[in-house]
């Protein structure tokens, strides 16, 4: 059984400067970049995402005219869709990793939110649990059962990322220095925590 370093989202556009920012979302290079280099003295392998969204996404606010970044609509299939300013598009230089992190250090990628009419909060499934990303696959292939996670944000992809491995059978554990929440509503990132800390996460 294998453990496996798990980096979420850590992108241009999340981080200052970039069309989505989480405050301080830059700190969490040196951090991960830490893990990166134990992990691979080790010969563990380090999985890391990317949001990578057509434009006219389905999650950004100037998909929807009338509506803003910060307000939550109601989509076709009933799913709550908060709106975002466009962020992470293919083949931007917002959607690449964030510059300085150890990228010849990531033994494999996995990008969601590619669907048009779905977002994808988490490494593991689509919001609407239509499709999967191949994670799990990917992992149950490599004989990974344990997760390390640092990455953005924790309040959004982190946690829902978290959220679905422990329901998956994962253990995991958060490295909550390598992590920043968007804050949306104040106490955001604490609740998210809490919330994977009861979920049976463990949080260094």
């Amino acid at each position: 059984m294998t453990q496996a370093l798990l980096l979420v989202d850590i992108q241009a556009d999340f981080c200052p400067g970039g069309a989505l920012t989480v405050a301080r979302g830059d700190e969490v290079v040196p951090v991960a970049n830490g893990l990166i280099e134990d992990f691979g003295l080790n010969g563990l392998p380090v999985v890391a995402t990317q949001d990578w969204h057509p434009r006219g996404h389905v999650s950004f606010a100037s998909a929807h005219p009338g509506h803003a970044a910060g307000e939550v609509v109601t989509l076709p299939d009933g799913t709550a869709q908060a709106l975002w300013p466009d962020h992470c598009v293919q083949g931007t230089a917002g959607a690449d990793f964030q510059p300085g992190l150890n990228v010849a250090g990531i033994t494999h990628v996995v990008r969601k939110g590619l669907d048009p009419l779905t977002d994808s909060y988490s490494a593991f499934f689509d919001n609407s649990r239509a499709h999967a990303t191949g994670l799990d696959e990917w992992l149950r292939a490599h004989d990974v059962r344990e997760l390390a996670v640092c990455g953005l944000a924790q309040d959004y992809c982190v946690k829902f990322s978290v959220l679905d491995a422990l329901a998956l059978g994962y253990g995991v554990t958060l490295y909550r220095e390598g992590t920043r929440p968007v804050e949306a509503m104040p106490g955001d990132g604490e609740r998210a925590i809490e919330a994977m800390r009861d979920a049976g996460a463990v949080i260094l």
